[in-house]
């Protein structure tokens, strides 16, 4: 049986769901509603880890459109996506303020290695990924805790990389593993239940999708840190959590690998689509709302991408099904 960890983050606290489903008592604990004043922190909250004026802001490639299916078509405010995150290595049990926590994460020099089933393994340097080019695409993003935001992210797609390192016919997933320094993630160094270092996987027709990003930039600038830097991954189709931040290795596997969140199986799955259809065990998942706006609206099947990636799943449920319950599997 899975241990109960939760009652254990004392150092940050757990965000009351009463107060996380209410968008202004939640704006409130956080202090977003604070927002404008808080020009004293901006190298912190706003500001790049580093420059890369070769590389950004990148070229927008405007045949990745938000999907019709999303009303609302404008982006969300920078400064709303940078100062609520999910980002447990910082902030563990909830999601909020990360950007006050990552002040001594070191994110230059960095290092990603590629290796598994593959014919030529190899190590890149951010040098190697600023040297792709690189273009910008607005994508619909959605966390399993039903927010939502429209975001500029600029890299390229992960079937570039991949290509790159030639994948064996037996390689038929990709894991991906976030980085984890506890001396400068107090987060991780506060939540040692967790099973770190933060882990999580695709199939490969998943990982070759052309959705599937590997991401360098946000808002026409080098990540921030809380949103990953200096590397991350994005898989617009499917909940936050499947989109790892800050990565330092790509594994390329025969089998499906164990993901971070499967120590809960009955509430995160390895597949992890955007599903209204799929209520989580303790929330309903049929309505979304924008982060930054109390509007909500309704959560459309692969969070907008049906056309891109149903093909993929055909088996996916198109009727309402049961909440699971303990010891049952999610998708």
């Amino acid at each position: 049986m899975v241990k109960k960890f939760q009652t254990n983050i004392a150092p940050h606290g757990i965000t009351p769901p009463e107060i996380f489903f209410d968008r202004r008592k939640f704006l409130l604990t956080l202090g977003l509603g604070l927002l404008p004043r808080i020009t004293g922190a901006q190298a912190t909250f706003l500001n790049p880890p580093f420059r890369r004026p070769d590389v950004f802001p990148a070229s927008r490639n405007n045949d990745y459109r938000l999907p019709t299916t999303i009303e609302r078509q404008s982006l969300t405010p920078r400064e709303t996506a940078a100062a609520l995150n999910n980002f447990y290595e910082f902030l563990p049990g909830r999601g909020g303020p990360v950007w006050q926590f990552t002040g001594d994460f070191v994110v230059e020099p960095w290092k990603v290695e590629i290796t598994g089933e593959c014919e030529k393994p190899m190590t890149l340097d951010l040098d190697d990924f600023f040297a792709l080019n690189h273009e910008e695409r607005v994508y619909h993003f959605r966390c399993v805790e039903r927010w939502a935001m429209n975001v500029p992210w600029s890299g390229f797609p992960l079937k570039q990389l991949l290509k790159k390192v030639g994948p064996l016919s037996s390689a038929r997933f990709v894991r991906f593993i976030s980085e984890f320094r506890a001396d400068q993630m107090p987060g991780g160094k506060d939540s040692p239940w967790y099973p770190w270092p933060y882990h999580e996987g695709l199939r490969m027709a998943e990982a070759m999708n052309d959705l599937t990003m590997v991401v360098t930039g946000v808002y026409g600038q080098p990540l921030l840190k809380q949103h990953g830097a200096p590397v991350r991954i994005i898989v617009p189709w499917k909940y936050g959590y499947k989109s790892p931040k800050s990565i330092v290795r790509i594994e390329l596997l025969r089998d499906q690998p164990k993901t971070f969140w499967q120590m809960q199986p009955h509430e995160y799955g390895f597949l992890s689509n955007v599903n209204p259809n799929i209520p989580h065990p303790r929330w309903s998942q049929t309505q979304s709302f924008w982060l930054d706006t109390e509007e909500s609206f309704q959560t459309p099947i692969f969070n907008g991408y049906e056309e891109q990636v149903a093909s993929l799943y055909p088996d996916e449920p198109r009727e309402l099904q049961r909440p699971l319950r303990e010891n049952q599997i999610a998708r």
